[in-house]
C-alpha cells in the first residue's frame, strides 16, 4: 500500500552506485523488504508490513560531491545503540560528537555511497 500524498503517492528516491550494497544496507537499517534484484537502474524497498513509504534505490554514475540537500532523520529512543547498529551496518559516522538543538541530540551518518543521514534522539526521550 504506497504512502498517498495529496496527488499521487510519495516515494523518496535515494542515489547510490551499488543497488545490491545500497539495498542490503538500507533494508537493514530500515527494516524494509528489497524488491527483487533487475537489470535495470532501480531497487524497491518495501516497509516489512507492506504500508508505508517505499524507498527507491537509484543506480547513478556519478560520484557523490556535495552535501545532501535533503536528507532521512531516523528517530529513535535510543540514538547511541541505534548508531552502533548503524555503523556495524556500514554506515561511516560523520559527527565526533552527537549535535544537541532544543533538547534533541543527533549524530550525522552517511551511507556507504556517502549520502547523509541522521540518527536523532528526541527531547525527553533517556
Amino acid at each position: 500500500m504506497p504512502q498517498p500524498y495529496r496527488n499521487g503517492e510519495l516515494v523518496i528516491v535515494i542515489d547510490c552506485s551499488d543497488l545490491e550494497r545500497s539495498a542490503r544496507f538500507w533494508a537493514s537499517v530500515l527494516g524494509f523488504t528489497a524488491s527483487r534484484a533487475t537489470t535495470g537502474p532501480y531497487r524497491s524497498l518495501i516497509p516489512a508490513g507492506g504500508q508505508g513509504i517505499e524507498v527507491l534505490l537509484q543506480r547513478v554514475p556519478d560520484d557523490k560531491r556535495q552535501k545532501n540537500r535533503l536528507h532521512l532523520d531516523l528517530r529513535t529512543a535510543d540514538m547511541d545503540t541505534e548508531v552502533s547498529r548503524i555503523l556495524a551496518l556500514g554506515a561511516t559516522l560523520l559527527t565526533e560528537q552527537a549535535v544537541v538543538e532544543d533538547g534533541s541530540r543527533w549524530h550525522v551518518l552517511a551511507d556507504p555511497d556517502g549520502n547523509e543521514f541522521c540518527v536523532l534522539q528526541p527531547p525527553g526521550e533517556p
